[in-house]
């Protein structure tokens, strides 16, 4: 029960909340470019641009968001074209719905803010003892007015608003559910037959002929990539506090001022007895718990080495009474005040009067006291110097910032002048191309840096590229000292790589023709068949089966069961698929059916919202202007 009156305020900065800020609201983007707010059109919503600079900079933001949340996730997926194009869409996607609540005159309610603010727990760890709300802090920690943040949050909820109309009154019968849920879980009994590329190889004889045809014919699939060696400036914090000057009279200040905090704090070791009275509790009950907590008093002032037999016997705080009232070692702010008050004016081997406390009476011995030590100024000397710096360090950056923009751009020919002013180390980098290098990070792993190396100025001239944001408080500059373009490695140097994938793609090619050999046969005598033995397969549970083995069984006519099937695996062969028949799928118990319902129709409610979007899409006249990479799936904006 020691829990129950211990106080513990630990102060915790809660980020949490940041994550429902909708992607559309920009905040904290520090730009250091000319002309931040122009650039290249890469979509367009209600006749509004979105442009370069704004996707790069939210895909940051998001970036930013996910490493503080994951920060061993690889930096190539988050910068990959498909991550920066879901951004894209999703920020059409706010845009959107932002123009679709403007266009329907949507707000939010005086109420229905106040009570989302009031049960904020992040906005919450943002107000002082005394209840005030911690406008400089919550800036300093968002990047953001709190006007801003409550404008953000007006306009989150506002769009939600526009989809809630659909989601909220879609719906799915039983029989709707039970029809897409029995052909999700349908099952087959099946038997394969494989015929493995592997097994066919030794059936394959190539020429160098042939082999000189197919280097001919794949040519691209034996280039070596364009590569530049370049040199580079990064500009950091860590980089601008090395110029920053601290002198002695100001680390001896600070230490002064912060001397509690370079050391240990006083400890002490107490036992207690407690006898509980809530301060709820009526008048006469405490009134009771009182007499009964000087009856104890009494006895162990008589009696003080008693002290431990007495809480064993009485004592009504159950985490500590078998310990003998034993607290262990505290420090100022682990007890509440009025406990924590008479403990810390107690000398070592006194006991207190009874100490009145919202959770009853308490008697207080103290048994042991560990005093505070502060370490010489000597001992924290580089300790403070970094603190200073680092306080210091973001105003520094950012006049650094404009420095370094300046001279990059106004001396182009060379990174040295930068280098010298802001006392920063030009550093090197070999076979570096257009697109980061599986694993790379930081500079070598930024794909806008890289673009700007790329460019024609950069490429052709070998100029500085322009300083380049690529994190908060991070500017890079960079310039290549030797191009060299793409090229087609010699067929002698390929000519192993190119035999293992000629014979390869024969020898599936060979496997194919044997599968359907099998299968025109089998199909006409069935007896002649020899397969593996049956499995039950379904799409959730493959039996190792490759995915189009699966699909082709369960696309099989039921009613024309058994059925033989011949499926194309590309490289890795063929299979012929004998359907034997359909098992259907075990009835779910009440619950889990209940739950599975209710699935189905989140899912219908997230179809119509898709469906309702893409009506809003033509609505606004929403246009993403640069082409989809190949990898990113066509919902990626749903």
């Amino acid at each position: 029960m020691f829990d129950s009156f211990r106080k513990y305020n630990k102060i915790v900065m809660v980020f949490l909340f940041l994550l429902i800020i909708p992607s559309f609201v920009l905040f904290g983007v520090d730009r250091y470019q000319q002309g931040g707010g122009s650039g290249e059109k890469v979509a367009r919503v209600a006749g509004d641009d979105i442009t370069r600079p704004e996707w790069d900079a939210q895909h940051r933001n998001e970036v930013d968001r996910i490493r503080q949340q994951a920060p061993n996730v690889d930096p190539a997926l988050l910068d990959s074209d498909a991550a920066r194009y879901a951004t894209l869409e999703r920020m059409v996607r706010d845009r959107v719905l932002s123009a679709a609540a403007s266009k329907s005159n949507m707000t939010v309610s005086e109420e229905r803010l106040s009570r989302l603010f009031a049960e904020d727990a992040g906005l919450a760890s943002f107000r002082t003892p005394d209840g005030k709300f911690d406008r400089e802090r919550f800036m300093q920690v968002t990047g953001r007015t709190p006007e801003q943040y409550e404008a953000s949050v007006r306009a989150e909820l506002a769009t939600q608003q526009v989809l809630l109309g659909i989601s909220g009154t879609a719906f799915a019968t039983s029989a709707q559910a039970a029809a897409a849920l029995n052909a999700f879980y349908d099952r087959r009994e099946v038997q394969v037959a494989r015929f493995n590329p592997a097994d066919f190889t030794a059936k394959v004889s190539v020429s160098d002929a042939d082999l000189e045809s197919y280097y001919k014919a794949h040519a691209a699939q034996f280039q070596v990539p364009e590569q530049a060696n370049i040199e580079y400036l990064l500009l950091d914090l860590d980089a601008a506090k090395k110029n920053i000057a601290v002198n002695e009279a100001d680390l001896k200040t600070y230490y002064d001022q912060n001397m509690a905090r370079f050391g240990t704090k006083e400890e002490r070791r107490a036992s207690h007895i407690l006898i509980s009275a809530p301060a709820g509790a009526p008048a006469a009950e405490r009134e009771k718990a009182r007499a009964k907590a000087q009856q104890l008093l009494a006895e162990v002032r008589k009696a003080p080495n008693t002290f431990a037999e007495v809480a064993r016997k009485n004592s009504q705080d159950p985490g500590s009474a078998e310990k003998g009232g034993d607290l262990d070692f505290v420090t100022r702010g682990a007890m509440v005040k009025p406990f924590e008050d008479v403990l810390f004016a107690l000398k070592k081997g006194e006991i207190s009067d009874v100490v009145e406390t919202e959770f009853g009476y308490h008697i207080i011995q103290l048994n042991d006291i560990k005093p505070a030590v502060v370490p010489p100024f000597d001992k924290v000397r580089a300790t403070i110097e970094n603190e200073l710096r680092s306080q210091q360090a973001t105003q520094e950056f950012a006049k650094a910032a404009e420095s370094f923009t300046d001279i990059v751009y106004q001396q182009p020919d060379s990174l040295k002048p930068a280098a010298d002013k802001l006392k920063l180390t030009i550093q090197t980098a070999s076979q570096v191309g257009r697109t980061p290098a599986p694993g790379a990070t930081g500079v070598l792993g930024s794909r806008n840096f890289l673009s700007a190396l790329y460019a024609a100025d950069s490429l052709e001239r070998k100029h500085n590229t322009e300083a380049i944001e690529i994190g908060p408080n991070q500017l890079v500059s960079g310039r290549i000292t030797k191009y060299a373009p793409a090229r087609s490695l010699p067929f002698d140097e390929v000519k192993d790589k190119v035999r293992t994938l000629v014979v390869a793609e024969r020898a599936a090619a060979l496997a194919r023709t044997e599968g359907e050999a099998r299968l025109a046969a089998w199909r006409s005598d069935a007896a002649g068949a020899t397969f593996a033995a049956p499995i039950t397969v379904s799409r959730l549970e493959t039996q190792s089966q490759p995915a189009p083995v699966i699909e082709a069984a369960l696309r099989a006519d039921i009613a024309k069961l058994p059925a033989f099937i011949g499926v194309d695996l590309g490289a890795q062969g063929y299979a012929v698929v004998r359907v034997n028949k359909s098992v259907p799928r075990t009835p779910p118990a009440t619950e889990e059916a209940h739950h599975e319902n209710e699935q189905f129709a989140q899912a219908v409610a997230s179809a119509e919202n898709a469906a309702y979007y893409d009506v809003l899409k033509d609505r606004f006249k929403a246009q993403i202007l640069v082409p989809r990479p190949a990898d990113t799936p066509a919902t990626a904006e749903r």
